[in-house]
């Protein structure tokens, strides 16, 4: 039923739960768990090319760390996990993400590192919900 899990993280602590849900899909379903950390472009556009440069440099490593820290709890499992790091708006890159690498479903938390909450849902959670054509699993985070 799944071959391809797509998991969004920012690698903040309230991401951990998609994971987890995540990881044991995988295990019950032998998927290959995608994981994408979105460098998220839209507030930096009014900032001086050469900040910008600097402030992706270090974006980057930070989505390194938080995919490679998921394909560090793939391999303590046994899930094979995928590596990606991306740039732009995190609920376009998401779904795109979702189509180019051909997933079966989206596992994601309710918000994370950004606060953004509506109702229930965060914002990019909220936009992926709506606009995705594969199941979405929406794991809510507490606190």
């Amino acid at each position: 039923m799944y071959d391809r899990i797509l998991v969004p993280t920012d690698g903040s602590p309230e991401s951990e739960d998609a994971i987890d849900e995540a990881m044991e899909l995988a295990e019950l379903t032998g998927a290959t768990v995608v994981a994408l950390y979105v460098v998220d472009t839209r507030d930096y556009s009014s900032l001086p090319e050469s900040k910008w440069s600097t402030l992706q440099d270090e974006l980057y490593a930070e989505g390194e760390e938080a995919v490679a820290a998921v394909a560090e709890r793939g391999d303590e499992a046994g899930v094979a996990v995928e590596e990606v790091v991306a740039e732009g708006s995190p609920h376009e890159v998401i779904l795109d993400t979702a189509t180019e690498e051909e997933c079966d479903a989206v596992v994601m938390g309710t918000h994370g590192r950004s606060g953004v909450e509506r109702f229930l849902l965060g914002s990019v959670t909220e936009r992926v919900v709506r606009h995705a054509e594969i199941p979405v699993m929406v794991v809510r985070v507490e606190g």
